[in-house]
């Protein structure tokens, strides 16, 4: 796996790769600031499965192809989707593996770093002013052994579209530089909102 991914702007590629719900049928009919938890949690599992199929669809080529497989086998860590004004303000659902579910969830700040494997995902979709939904990237991290990426703080970040194609950005720069200047008292780990927080 490599951290040195070709670089393409970020606007481009938080906003180019959406997928409008099948028909509308998962539309809430309301703009995604005045969703609230149930309303989110509604489109969600409404259109959850065509999200999934669509981030399993296609080759991932420099991503492990059993990170975007496998991640719903892992610890849920949001109770709703919410959106905390990251990932261009798409509502998030937060996955966390074996390997760190356990410290994830104390959902410390400050903390040290977190256990080397750790593998987070973070599915998104947003809701627009007309009330129409739509599929976003599926969001990754992963961390490596320290000392592997220190330009990242030892963090892989990769992202694959609503189709499933994994999307190159600058991976300092677009995911970086935002992780650790906003979270990097907790290791670069942006936490669902409190309200969406599942404890152990």
């Amino acid at each position: 796996m490599t951290s040195q991914l070709r670089p393409i702007a970020l606007a481009a590629a938080l906003g180019l790769f959406a997928t409008t719900a099948s028909a509308g049928a998962c539309d809430p009919g309301k703009p995604g600031a005045d969703l609230t938890a149930d309303d989110a949690q509604a489109v969600y599992d409404c259109f959850s499965d065509e999200m999934k199929a669509g981030y399993d669809s296609g080759a991932k080529r420099w991503i492990p192809a059993d990170f975007v497989s496998d991640y719903r086998d892992w610890t849920l860590a949001s109770a709703h989707p919410a959106a905390p004004g990251f990932h261009g303000g798409r509502f998030l659902t937060t996955w966390v593996n074996e390997a760190g579910a356990d410290e994830y969830l104390e959902y410390a700040s400050p903390r040290g770093p977190m256990p080397a494997g750790t593998r987070i995902a973070k599915e998104s979709f947003s809701v627009n002013d007309e009330g129409k939904v739509a599929a976003g990237p599926l969001f990754l991290m992963e961390k490596v052994e320290e000392g592997t990426s220190p330009e990242t703080d030892d963090w892989y970040y990769m992202m694959v579209s609503p189709g499933g194609a994994p999307v190159a950005v600058n991976v300092v720069t677009a995911c970086s530089a935002c992780h650790q200047g906003s979270f990097g008292a907790s290791d670069g780990m942006g936490y669902p909102v409190p309200s969406a927080r599942i404890t152990n």
